[in-house]
């Protein structure tokens, strides 16, 4: 993650963290310097929404109907949840940032509940027809699996092009995540983009 980095600033604003995922970077905190670094990771994950795995396991628990799935009824629920794993990424201004992206229709959450509480979920950022997705939490096993389940499941019934996930990992790879230069992103991403879709 650090041999991504093209940018380093002090501040992050709504409109940069728009702007910048528009041209194919994303924002970390670094709170033990106090900055903002601006990733292009080069090759770019996705999860191709037409061919998207469920490893068995996940089958049953999705038939056993233990979770509810929603979608945008606590952003900022699921980001905090992100936050507990992850407070390198996740810094104060960044509730601010993506809580405003999220009010202006361009950042959703899909939450994932048990008996009334929230135990998982996900959330990004939508620009058109790409969905940029951030990070995923559980509290309870699987609960993060089947958020990204429920997340496909929306992108799919919403007719959406692309899924970004940023890097692939040994936990996207089983989902069927693949990989693509980051030039071919870009021109998938800006077709993709010119589309409009509606999430929520």
């Amino acid at each position: 993650m650090l041999d991504d980095i093209v940018q380093v600033t002090r501040t992050i604003s709504v409109e940069m963290t728009e702007e910048a995922y528009r041209h194919g970077l994303f924002p970390m905190f670094i709170p033990q310097f106090n900055v903002y670094t601006w990733h292009k990771p080069d090759p770019r994950a996705y999860i191709p929404l037409d061919a998207f795995h469920i490893p068995r396991s996940l089958q049953k628990t999705l038939r056993k109907g233990l979770f509810e799935i929603t979608y945008d009824r606590d952003f900022l629920g699921v980001m905090k949840g992100c936050a507990e794993d992850r407070p390198v990424w996740i810094g104060q201004k960044f509730f601010e940032v993506y809580g405003a992206l999220h009010r202006q229709g361009k950042a959703h959450s899909v939450e994932v509940w048990q008996n009334g509480r929230l135990v998982g979920g996900t959330y990004g950022v939508q620009l058109g027809a790409v969905f940029c997705a951030e990070s995923k939490f559980h509290r309870v096993t699987d609960a993060s699996k089947v958020a990204l389940a429920g997340l496909v499941a929306r992108l799919r019934e919403r007719s959406f092009d692309l899924l970004e996930v940023q890097y692939l990992t040994p936990h996207l790879e089983q989902f069927g995540t693949r990989t693509i230069s980051w030039d071919a992103y870009m021109r998938r991403a800006r077709t993709a983009m010119a589309r409009s879709c509606a999430f929520a």
